[in-house]
């Protein structure tokens, strides 16, 4: 992997959580090179909820990946507060993914023969200090559907344990990719009100990819992305709650 020289005292300012400096992706398929990100610069702040558009292909999942320690760069540096996770070790970063990073995805996996407490209890295991599964399930509204196996669950309270799964452990950073993706608007709602809920009442960093451009109202920034290259970065000045979204 080729590496630039990059120091990491951008990463320490005041509120920084990611600092990614001219970031670059490229994949091998085949015979044939897949340029996914091209020189991405792009810091995120302590409790902000983002959202990131772009059309398929654009680079979204791509750099969400690689905030989470899913994949790496093939140039360029992402720092997570002080540490340069492009020079992290395969065991550095599963760390980092077990303590500091919940993921959120378009289809649940949840596990099929565990209810929804124990589907969250398997992540609260393995936390340094988490919070408790029926806490976790209080926070996103599903207080009263604990013991409730995923199949006895609607598409919306599955996304749901997913979420709480994903912030039972604390997580610093919470990436979600389409979330609500296959969702109803209504059920959608009641999904992004309990991603907004955890990060006002957890003041966790929020990332979200979507392919609803209404969705991103109700985000301190949006960021898109067009063919591997960030497009635009638009503040809101003021943030639309879920409730008040229609699509």
């Amino acid at each position: 992997m080729g590496q630039k020289q990059q120091t990491p005292h951008a990463a320490l300012a005041e509120g920084v959580v990611f600092h990614v400096h001219d970031v670059t992706k490229i994949y091998q398929m085949g015979e044939v090179k897949v340029n996914a990100l091209r020189g991405v610069d792009l810091d995120l702040y302590q409790g902000e909820f983002i959202v990131l558009l772009g059309p398929s292909g654009s680079g979204k999942s791509t750099l969400l990946n690689i905030l989470g320690g899913l994949d790496t760069p093939t140039d360029g540096h992402v720092f997570y507060r002080d540490r340069d996770l492009t020079r992290a070790t395969e065991r550095e970063l599963t760390e980092y993914r077990r303590y500091h990073v919940g993921f959120v995805f378009q289809f649940y996996n949840l596990i099929p023969s565990l209810t929804a407490r124990e589907n969250v209890a398997v992540v609260t295991e393995i936390a340094r200090s988490p919070m408790q599964p029926e806490e976790a399930l209080q926070l996103v509204g599903l207080s009263e559907r604990l013991d409730h196996f995923p199949a006895q669950l609607s598409g919306g309270e599955q996304q749901r344990v997913a979420i709480a799964r994903a912030i039972a452990k604390r997580p610093d950073v919470l990436l979600c990719d389409e979330p609500t993706g296959a969702l109803d608007s209504a059920t959608g709602i009641v999904v992004l009100e309990a991603l907004q809920r955890v990060n006002q009442e957890l003041g966790t960093t929020t990332a979200v990819i979507t392919h609803n451009v209404t969705i991103a109202q109700m985000a301190d920034r949006v960021i898109r992305l067009a063919d591997g290259q960030i497009g635009e970065v638009h503040v809101n000045e003021s943030r639309v709650a879920p409730h008040d979204l229609s699509w």
